[in-house]
């Protein structure tokens, strides 16, 4: 298993639309800078027939320290989650019975 990177991302859009992959690799930048200012501002990012990024405030809790058992307090945090939607759920699930 390997794992798709930005320059593959690129790689494929120079080859599918015919961009240079300068130009490919800048759109893939633009547009993934575009959805992490959208999340840092506190928006979802939502697209299409792939799924949601949807952010979630965690309030403050107690944790435990695995190893020693000791506890200690989990400060709050805002955090992303990522909730594909039902077609991307049908192609990956399609897929592993391949």
């Amino acid at each position: 298993m390997g794992t798709l990177t930005r320059a593959d991302l690129a790689d494929a859009l120079h080859r599918a639309v015919g961009l240079s992959r300068n130009d490919a690799l800048h759109l893939v930048e633009q547009i993934l800078e575009r959805m992490s200012d959208a999340l840092a501002s506190g928006e979802n990012v939502k697209i299409s027939n792939f799924g949601t990024f949807l952010l979630k405030d965690k309030p403050e809790r107690i944790g435990r320290n695995p190893k020693t058992g000791e506890e200690a307090i989990v400060s709050a945090r805002r955090v992303v989650t990522f909730r594909p939607s039902q077609g991307l759920r049908d192609q990956v699930a399609g897929s592993s019975a391949r």
